[in-house]
């Protein structure tokens, strides 16, 4: 009979001894203690945006600031300084002040129409209906589409004699002939806030929506028990709570509209007579298309100060809805 090694039993007071595990190698501990660093981590997460960033942004910008206080045009690119001429020479421009009296009337009517229609839109949207995926995405359309694409499109529905839009309200009756729609001034500055509010909509709507959709439905339920109708439920809980989404979905339309010129360069080229121009797209024909680059310079630069005073005004607005 063969003897078996029985290992003593632990004593009933005792804890039995677990055997020691082998520590795990040395590259595999740096590995922890590097993942484990959240300083490290941090400054590598950020690397790919701060140098887009900079080189994006910041070296542009700078860039530009040197350019307007400069000589330098597309044939002589020779930095010599020239102070303030170019400031001076674009505010005795006409163009210039009629460029940005476009670009505030622009943003605002179409910030308005943005956030009406995209709070509208949103609502219609986190309802419970049949193929609620599909018109989502089919909402999401104008915004994802290129923005000189659908532009292009517009311009073709718009055309002065073969617009589809016309040709419909002839056949009923509404008009008698076709209406010109990018070749009277009037027309042609509804024509870019039309374009500019189906392109914005859908971003808007989208941003909204996830503020609708994080309001608990105890409060619009104890609403309804208690009364409330839809325009009080609306007007008393759900613009309220949702405010500050709403007003970042006003600042990006604002940003979106304010620095774009694809809308007008398309569809306008800044006509007719100048009766479109926006800041953007006169900083980009004096300066790219006019060959002279400290003067479209010194045009967009005038952008900066009025998006800086927009975004911050918006901002404390927002951050004193979320105090009280």
């Amino acid at each position: 009979m063969t003897e078996q090694s029985v290992s003593p039993s632990p004593h009933p007071g005792q804890v039995a001894e677990t055997p020691p595990q082998a520590s795990p190698p040395v590259e595999q501990r740096e590995r922890r203690r590097l993942a484990d660093r959240d300083g490290l981590l941090a400054w590598v997460f950020l690397l790919p945006s701060v140098i887009y960033i900079v080189a994006l942004v910041a070296i542009p910008f700078f860039l530009a600031i040197a350019f307007s206080f400069s000589d330098v045009t597309a044939g002589d690119a020779s930095f010599d300084w020239a102070g303030l001429r170019n400031y001076q020479q674009i505010i005795d421009d006409p163009v210039f002040w009629q460029s940005l009296r476009n670009t505030i009337v622009f943003t605002v009517v179409s910030m308005l129409l943005i956030v009406l229609l995209g709070k509208v839109l949103a609502n219609i949207l986190i309802a419970d209906f049949r193929g609620k995926w599909l018109v989502r995405f089919l909402v999401l359309l104008p915004w994802t589409t290129p923005v000189a694409l659908s532009t292009i499109a517009w311009l073709w529905l718009l055309d002065s004699v073969f617009s589809p839009i016309d040709w419909v309200l002839r056949e009923i009756g509404v008009i008698d002939a076709n209406m010109y729609w990018l070749g009277e001034p009037n027309l042609a500055i509804g024509s870019v806030i039309m374009v500019h509010v189906w392109r914005l909509v859908p971003l808007a709507a989208v941003i909204m929506m996830a503020g609708l959709v994080a309001i608990p439905k105890d409060i619009q339920e104890a609403a309804s028990v208690d009364g409330a109708g839809f325009w009080r439920r609306m007007f008393e809980i759900t613009i309220p709570l949702t405010m500050p989404i709403i007003a970042v979905a006003a600042l990006f339309g604002a940003i979106l509209t304010f620095t774009d010129m694809a809308v007008v360069y398309v569809l306008t080229r800044g006509g007719p007579t100048n009766s479109t121009q926006v800041l953007a797209s006169w900083a980009f024909f004096r300066g790219i298309e006019g060959g002279d680059v400290g003067q479209g310079a010194a045009i967009a630069l005038f952008l900066f100060p009025l998006l800086l005073a927009a975004a911050i005004a918006i901002l404390r607005a927002v951050r004193r809805m979320d105090v009280s």
